[in-house]
């Protein structure tokens, strides 16, 4: 299900963070509004426990030195934001949009559990991706939930990009086992990881290329041409327009 939606597809990095506070219920409301296929967000942990919504460990960019695993879940829901908007847990976060699709980045090792079982309690794992740039954290979520897809980890995706190189489709076949995607920058340092060669061999072992964090629109035409299968971006309402070039 989560690889049903529309294709070309657009994340909404943070919901639509532009108008509204990052990854809070307004963002990604305003998002789906817009056209995005997909809500990208990010997981840490609670003080009790509870999967919240947040990129950030802690609340500097509110002027406040504490983490979010410092504070409860009602505490963190006490916290205005602006715009009327506070800190969310997943639960919630999945059950106000029920039909909504998902990418979530697993933040930290003791995110794993409760984000996992948010995602088990809203019956929700067929419209999710889980991620995270550790690879035993991205497993460890995946063993918690039967049938959920994810995308490759960091290491995983070095591995792969290397193999591409040396043409070795049954390597990366074997390295990419069990992902769905690979999430990767258009480039890292000096390395272009986004070529039309990585693309053919991604999509050679059945897995999508998303491109990460595109805002530019000549950018979004030009990854969508390369055959890009989605980008994740800020500017959702550039991204959807992009998008209807290639349908």
């Amino acid at each position: 299900m989560f690889l049903a939606a529309p294709h070309p597809r657009v994340f909404a990095h943070r919901g639509l963070a532009r108008e509204a506070p990052e990854n809070s219920l307004l963002a990604f409301l305003k998002a789906l509004a817009g056209g995005a296929t997909h809500l990208e967000t990010d997981v840490h942990v609670s003080l009790d426990g509870v999967a919240v919504i947040s990129h950030d460990p802690d609340l500097t960019a509110l002027g406040r030195d504490i983490r979010i695993d410092q504070l409860t879940m009602p505490e963190l829901r006490r916290i205005n934001r602006g715009f009327g908007q506070s800190f969310t847990s997943l639960a919630d976060a999945l059950q106000a949009f029920p039909s909504a699709l998902f990418n979530i980045d697993i933040k930290t090792d003791a995110a794993a559990e409760p984000a996992a079982q948010a995602i088990r309690d809203q019956r929700a794992t067929a419209r999710v991706l889980v991620t995270s740039f550790n690879d035993s954290r991205r497993r460890r979520v995946v063993d918690l939930l039967p049938g959920v897809v994810s995308s490759a980890s960091s290491s995983l995706v070095a591995r792969a990009v290397a193999a591409t190189n040396l043409g070795l489709t049954s390597l990366v076949r074997k390295t990419l086992a069990g992902c769905v995607a690979v999430q990767v920058p258009e480039r890292a340092g000096p390395i272009r990881i986004v070529t039309p060669r990585f693309i053919a061999m991604m999509h050679r072992v059945d897995v999508e290329v998303h491109v990460w964090t595109i805002n530019d629109p000549m950018d979004m035409v030009r990854l969508f041409d390369l055959g890009v299968d989605g980008i994740v971006t800020d500017r959702t309402d550039l991204a959807v327009k992009a998008a209807t070039l290639r349908i």
